[in-house]
């Protein structure tokens, strides 16, 4: 059962600097990072077409923000994306788009958080500390303090939306600053002062590499991957229950936060790639996990690498906070409809944050974790979250064709200025291109040689879905004998 309105509820304290700061804090760590030189090993043969790939994935995530922030503005409540396609599809189609991608990013969290430790070790290294270095690469100390990182930042989440503003805004200048070390390093060196540094430090020779041909496949699943490097302005949109001024301020936040992130991308990307040879980076890639301060390391001084090591932490701990805030107000929407159990929409009375909701969000990251380190490669826990925010964004842009016939009056209040024709063909456009990059990433999964079928992220996928919808049906089940106006309860917004 839905709780009653006498209960403490969200209070809208979270302005668009916080706003912003969470969508871009959730879209640049590991995709910036990592992913664009990592993809060289999930997809032989894109060599020096990363960037191009990466400027083409941003087309279908510039559709799917534009549908988030018609819906945000129309609909402007936490759990955006479980409010926007449970009142405009189905209560079922709802919790699948917001299931998957609660289930796809909690994952990733935990991906996230398992990452952060190697870069504390080249921290380290770079200090000489070697015997902390040491410490640091051993299986238990580094899934211990990943747990740490997590559980640091639920913390952080339940302590409400001020708290968390003065810890994430912070950390995202810091971000960006130590990130445009890496661009100005990167455009200052080319592959002839790269191949002399290597040279000088292992006597490796670097021999140059004709690009081979690029099919149309491996370029679409690049693309894929790519795309979800974009993801984490939905994260905004989760937010909209504590925003200020939300039909302005989410709209303007979504706005900002992709487009001053997909900027920093294709500089970011452009400029380690404009250092290192793609070649080379292929090649270390087979065997080794690349990042972008491990590349560019070997060009400078050792205070510059810890620099731009610690920059790259920074933003894979960026990640954690404002993705465990998306994730836990999905928990809590389903939770307020009744279609999760009733108690994760309990809001904590003095900081009004839904903090059993968060806890829960906690612990699946903590799965990621487990997961990660079990499985030994941090790309399972990547592609179940394309696959997931594939779907979600396919079923956001079905949302905003439906939504002037499913509701009419919220249609008309949306602030966003748009017109209904250009809305409609943006949208068709946007779940085009998506249900093929999803069609092709699926394919590509089940096609390809390697590991067992209960390591590959589809069937994964397809199982926790499996697990969710089978609660969804029992929760509606249970409504509908208690005597809840089924149909009502989805035709209304929940409050605010």
């Amino acid at each position: 059962m839905p709780l009653k309105s006498d209960k403490p509820g969200l209070v809208r304290e979270m302005g668009l600097l916080g706003l912003a700061a969470t969508g871009i804090c959730s879209m640049l760590g590991a995709g910036i990072n990592v992913v664009p030189f990592m993809i060289q090993r999930s997809v032989p043969g894109i060599g020096p077409h990363v960037v191009g790939a990466f400027a083409v994935a941003a087309i279908p995530a510039l559709l799917a923000a534009l549908a988030y922030a018609v819906l945000a503005s129309a609909m402007p409540r936490a759990g955006g994306s479980y409010v926007f396609a449970s009142r405009t599809l189905s209560p079922y189609w709802g919790f699948v788009a917001s299931f998957s991608q609660w289930f796809g990013l909690s994952i990733v969290i935990g991906v996230v958080s398992y990452l952060v430790i190697p870069f504390l070790r080249d921290i380290a290294q770079a200090l000489s500390w070697d015997a902390v270095a040491v410490g640091l690469e051993g299986g238990v100390v580094r899934v211990s303090l990943a747990l740490a990182l997590v559980w640091l930042f639920v913390y952080v989440n339940i302590r409400g939306a001020r708290f968390y503003e003065r810890t994430l805004i912070p950390l995202m200048w810091v971000m960006f600053a130590l990130g445009g070390i890496v661009i100005v390093a990167g455009f200052s060196y080319d592959h002839a002062d790269f191949a002399r540094a290597v040279a000088a430090h292992s006597g490796e020779a670097i021999q140059i590499v004709e690009a081979p041909e690029l099919g149309w496949r491996p370029q679409v699943a690049a693309v894929a991957i790519l795309f979800a490097s974009f993801i984490g302005f939905d994260s905004i949109a989760q937010a909209g229950g504590e925003a200020r001024n939300p039909q302005r301020n989410l709209p303007l936040a979504i706005g900002i936060s992709i487009l001053s992130v997909g900027a920093f991308y294709l500089l970011f990307t452009a400029a380690v790639y404009h250092a290192v040879p793609w070649w080379y980076i292929a090649a270390k890639a087979v065997d080794s996990d690349l990042t972008a301060p491990g590349l560019l390391g070997q060009l400078l001084a050792p205070g510059w690498t810890v620099a731009i090591v610690a920059g790259a932490a920074v933003a894979l701990i960026n990640d954690i906070p404002a993705m465990l805030l998306s994730v836990s107000r999905l928990v809590f929407a389903w939770a307020q409809d009744g279609v999760f159990p009733a108690r994760l929409a309990r809001v904590h009375s003095r900081w009004h944050t839904p903090h059993l909701a968060i806890f829960a969000s906690g612990l699946m990251a903590s799965l990621g974790i487990l997961g990660s380190h079990l499985a030994g490669d941090f790309f399972l826990g990547i592609d179940i979250l394309v696959t997931s925010m594939l779907v979600n964004f396919l079923l956001m842009c079905l949302a905003v064709l439906r939504l002037p016939r499913a509701q009419p009056e919220l249609d008309a209040g949306r602030r966003l200025p748009l017109g209904s024709r250009s809305r409609w063909w943006c949208a068709l456009a946007g779940a085009i291109l998506l249900g093929f990059l999803l069609a092709v990433h699926i394919g590509k999964d089940l096609g390809a040689d390697g590991p067992i079928w209960y390591l590959r992220s589809t069937p994964v996928w397809l199982a926790v879905m499996a697990l969710g919808c089978g609660i969804f049906w029992f929760e509606m089940a249970a409504l509908r004998r208690s005597g809840v106006d089924v149909e009502r309860l989805f035709r209304e917004l929940p409050k605010a």
